[in-house]
C-alpha cells in the first residue's frame, strides 16, 4: 500500500505552448483540512499493515515536480554555475525577448502567453530563475540581488546570437524590477522594456507595495489550512518548504486579496528558499535600481491593472518617474497577474510597442 501526500495528482502539461488547460497545484478543490483529514487517515490505516510501503514526504516526485537537474527531460540550460529550467519559441534570429517571471520564488508558467510574441517577430525565451519553478535548487547562503542580475545577463549572451541582435526585456512584478536593475548597470545592451506592476525600483517603494498588498486576517480559512497542514508535514528541506509556499500562495487569490486576482492562476513549483533569501537580503542591504537610469532614453512601457488595490495609478507614476521616457498605461478589469487574467487588454498594447523596436 502507498501513501502519497500529493496535490496536484497529474504530471506537468506537455504542451507548454497553452496554460488555459492545465489545472494550478493551487487549485485544491474541498477544503484543505477535510481533504488532509483523509490523507491522514488513510495514512494511520496504512500504518497498521505490517506490508504497507509508505512513502515519505520528500521522496522526490510526490509534493513538487522535480527539477531539471532532476529531470533530465526537461528543457534547461546551464549558465553562471547552475542549471535553469528554460525553453524558446519563435526565430533565433529575431529580436530577443526575454520573459522575467515575478516571486522572487515564482515561475514562468502564467506568463507562457507572452509566447505568442513569436508570431510579431520575437525570439521569445523563458526561464525559471535560480531556485526558483524547475530550476535547480540551492542553498540560502548564495543569494543576493547581484546574483539575479548576473543571471540574467548570462541567460542573454546564451541565446543572443549577435552583437546587434536587439535585446527586449518583459518582466513581471518582481520580474519588472530585476529587468529595471539591469537596464540600470546595462543600458547598452537593452532595446525596450516592458514592465507589469513592478514593485519598486528602490527597496522603501517595494516594501511599501508589498506591506499595502498584504491583508491579515490571523484566523482566515488560508491561514487555518496553511497552519493545519504544518502539523502533518514538517521538516526544513526544498521539497516540504516549497509544498508550503505553494499553499501559502493561495493568499493572492483568496476572497478579498488587494492584488485583484480573481482565481488561482498556474504555476509548475514555488521557491521558497530563493524567496526567502531574496527578500531578507534586499532588506538588510537595500537597492536602488535607478542611479542610471535617468541615461536610458529608450521609451518604456509600464502597464498596471486596474483592479489592484494596493498598487493604483498614484504608485505606477511614482515608480515609473524614475525613467525619463515612459508610456503609462493601465489595463482594464485584470487584477496584479495581468498576462494570465488581462491577456486581451494587455496584448495589443505590449504588441504595438513592441513593434516600435523592431
Amino acid at each position: 500500500m502507498r501513501v502519497r501526500l500529493q496535490v496536484e495528482a497529474t504530471r506537468r502539461n506537455k504542451d507548454r505552448t497553452s496554460t488555459q488547460n492545465v489545472q494550478p497545484i493551487t487549485n485544491l478543490g474541498a477544503p484543505m483540512k477535510n481533504l488532509l483529514r483523509v490523507f491522514l487517515a488513510a495514512a494511520m490505516v496504512a500504518i497498521t499493515v505490517t506490508s504497507c510501503d509508505i512513502l515519505e514526504p520528500e521522496d522526490p516526485g510526490l509534493l513538487v515536480p522535480l527539477t531539471v537537474d532532476e529531470d533530465p527531460s526537461l528543457p534547461s540550460i546551464a549558465v553562471n554555475g547552475t542549471q535553469l529550467h528554460s525553453e524558446t519559441f519563435g526565430n533565433p534570429d529575431d529580436p530577443l525577448l526575454v520573459v522575467l517571471h515575478g516571486g522572487p520564488g515564482g515561475d514562468y508558467r502564467s506568463l507562457l502567453n507572452c509566447n505568442k510574441f513569436s508570431a510579431d517577430g520575437f525570439f521569445v525565451v523563458f526561464y525559471d530563475q535560480r531556485g526558483s519553478g524547475l530550476s535547480r535548487r540551492h542553498n540560502r547562503e548564495i543569494y543576493t540581488t547581484q546574483l539575479f542580475i548576473d543571471d540574467l545577463d548570462a541567460v542573454i549572451k546564451y541565446y543572443r546570437r549577435r552583437a546587434d541582435q536587439k535585446v527586449v526585456l518583459l518582466g513581471q512584478s518582481w520580474g519588472a524590477m530585476l529587468a529595471t536593475a539591469y537596464v540600470n548597470e546595462h543600458p547598452d545592451v537593452v532595446s525596450g522594456v516592458v514592465m507589469i506592476e513592478p514593485g519598486g525600483f528602490t527597496w522603501p517603494d517595494a516594501e511599501a507595495y508589498v506591506e499595502r498588498c498584504r491583508s491579515p486576517k490571523v484566523f482566515d480559512e488560508t491561514s487555518n489550512d496553511y497552519l493545519y497542514l504544518d502539523q502533518i508535514i514538517t521538516g526544513s528541506d526544498h521539497i516540504k518548504l516549497d509544498y508550503k509556499a505553494a499553499l501559502q500562495g493561495a493568499a493572492d487569490y483568496s476572497d478579498g486579496n488587494k492584488v485583484g486576482n480573481p482565481g488561482p492562476y498556474p504555476f509548475w513549483r514555488k521557491g521558497a528558499v530563493c524567496g526567502f533569501a531574496a527578500t531578507d537580503y534586499a532588506r538588510d542591504h537595500s537597492f536602488d535600481f535607478t542611479t542610471r537610469l535617468r541615461q536610458f532614453t529608450t521609451k518604456v512601457l509600464f502597464t498596471y491593472s486596474e483592479l489592484n488595490e494596493a498598487y493604483g495609478r498614484a504608485h505606477a507614476q511614482h515608480v515609473s518617474s524614475a525613467y525619463p521616457n515612459v508610456q503609462l498605461v493601465e489595463i482594464k478589469g485584470t487584477g496584479h497577474e495581468i498576462p494570465y487574467f488581462g491577456w486581451d487588454g494587455f496584448y495589443p498594447v505590449a504588441s504595438a510597442y513592441l513593434n516600435t523596436i523592431k
